[in-house]
């Protein structure tokens, strides 16, 4: 088990890395909205799982995602601006979790948005990568009102 939580961290760092180097993430989308999966980890007070909202870093993962429950799901491309602006910070009041990178078992990595957000923040700042941000003056902001966030939790 130990190392499935390994290969695991290792993807969700490895999503990371790509978002920030190519600028997109990628959803699963019908009619009836973005893919989502309920959480194997996380219960909110009356015991019930948390909602996950799946996330990738390549369109092919996503795609191969599109079964057992998602047939007819077509892949959506996310800016990486407003997955964070808008996607994340939504999860976030929504009480939504992110599953970043699951695979077609469905095991992947559960995370709180802003957390994820926070680490994707970190990674920008490391590689000096500009993301044009819209609600923001600039990443410093963003990063200053998401620890704000995380150290009230």
């Amino acid at each position: 088990m130990l190392k499935n939580h390994i290969d695991i961290r290792l993807k969700y760092e490895k999503f990371v890395k790509n978002v920030c180097a190519t600028g997109i993430v990628y959803a699963l989308e019908s009619k009836t909205g973005i893919a989502r999966s309920s959480s194997t980890e996380y219960e909110d007070d009356e015991g019930n799982a948390i909602p996950l909202t799946c996330v990738w870093s390549q369109a092919a993962y996503a795609r191969a995602c599109a079964t057992s429950g998602w047939e007819g799901y077509a892949v959506k491309e996310i800016p990486l601006n407003k997955f964070m602006e808008n996607w994340c910070v939504g999860m976030h009041y929504d009480g939504v979790l992110t599953g970043v990178e699951f695979d077609s078992g469905m095991f992947g990595m559960e995370t709180e948005p802003l957390e994820l957000l926070a680490d994707i923040i970190t990674e920008l700042k490391a590689t000096e990568k500009e993301v044009e941000l819209e609600n923001y003056e600039d990443l410093n902001e963003l990063e200053e009102i998401v620890n704000q966030f995380l150290d009230d939790m």
